[in-house]
């Protein structure tokens, strides 16, 4: 069998329909069912079941698939190894990190580690979404969710500590919330999902067996994926804001902001932060250092920022 035959087999599973293995590989779609069929009548087997809009793989292409994956991650170390011999480290590595988090404790890091090795080409995208990291090409995601899916290899950080607050010039003008529901009465700063209401759960303390759980929905009055903005806009007093401590730990120390509702554990988006790859992708030495990387750095500097 032809590797390239293979290599494109591999492009157009995980791309997921022809149309979109053609537009990665920069082919015709045309072309590209044509291999296919020609590898499939050199194989005699069916590889492939298609519709108009999405391809998957029978058992036997499975199994090809699974072992193409391994066979070409091979082959890209035996490069990787020759093409660095008395080279500083190289390689490219698609890193993709939430918006708020990204901007307020990852881009720093990521300077460093770009310091730390000049050679590699390091590509960040600032996304919140829970994507198909195969489909994006995302060798490492940062994600801050609750559970994560199935189809990949995810490794906790830490956990993620919302905080409601508010500046004191807001604080002199409405009266502080004392529980969740009165959190309607108020103007609110947050992070909204696209096209939904916001509902925010939060669990007071006490026994296991006797913690009572509250939830609120809210519509913010001031919304935003960057949390650096949404922070100016609670410090300048535009309403109560629910935010991760990372973003706004300062502002709480010096008092720039003030803690709401502090008996409660506030739940919104997502409440730890884990490191996701693909369990099927071949790790180059460039992604290698940099999961490790962030996993010393954060798990380092996590603690402190949930104090």
């Amino acid at each position: 069998m032809d590797l390239n035959a293979l290599r494109l087999f591999v492009d157009i599973v995980d791309a997921g329909n022809l149309s979109a293995a053609a537009r990665k590989l920069k082919m015709t779609r045309a072309n590209v069912s044509y291999r296919l069929k020609a590898l499939e009548e050199e194989l005699g087997v069916q590889l492939l079941r298609r519709t108009t809009r999405h391809v998957e793989p029978t058992p036997v292409g499975a199994g090809l698939y699974e072992h193409g994956r391994n066979i070409l991650g091979e082959v890209a170390a035996a490069n990787a190894l020759i093409s660095n011999m008395g080279k500083s480290l190289q390689g490219h590595v698609r890193l993709s990190v939430p918006t708020g988090l990204g901007h307020t404790l990852l881009s720093p890091l990521m300077v460093q580690f770009k310091q730390r090795y000049p050679d590699i080409t390091l590509d960040v995208v600032f996304d919140n979404r829970v994507h198909n990291l195969v489909s994006e090409d995302v060798d490492v995601a940062l994600r801050i969710i609750s559970t994560p899916p199935d189809s990949v290899i995810a490794t906790e950080i830490g956990t993620v500590d919302w905080v409601i607050c508010a500046s004191p010039a807001y604080l002199a003008n409405h009266p502080a919330p004392q529980s969740l529901a009165d959190l309607q009465q108020h103007a609110i700063v947050c992070a909204s999902p696209v096209g939904q209401k916001l509902k925010v759960a939060g669990t007071r303390p006490g026994s296991e067996a006797q913690e009572a759980r509250d939830q609120v929905v809210l519509e913010p009055t001031l919304s935003s994926d960057n949390f650096g903005f949404l922070k100016e806009g609670v410090v300048a007093g535009l309403g109560i804001g629910i935010t991760p401590i990372y973003a706004i730990g300062e502002e709480l120390a010096s008092g720039g902001l003030v803690q709401l509702l502090p008996d409660y554990r506030i739940s919104v988006f997502g409440s730890r932060l884990y490191m996701l790859t693909m369990p099927n992708r071949y790790q180059t030495l460039a992604t290698r250092y940099l999961l490790n990387f962030l996993k010393t750095e954060l798990q380092a500097v996590w603690p402190r920022l949930h104090r």
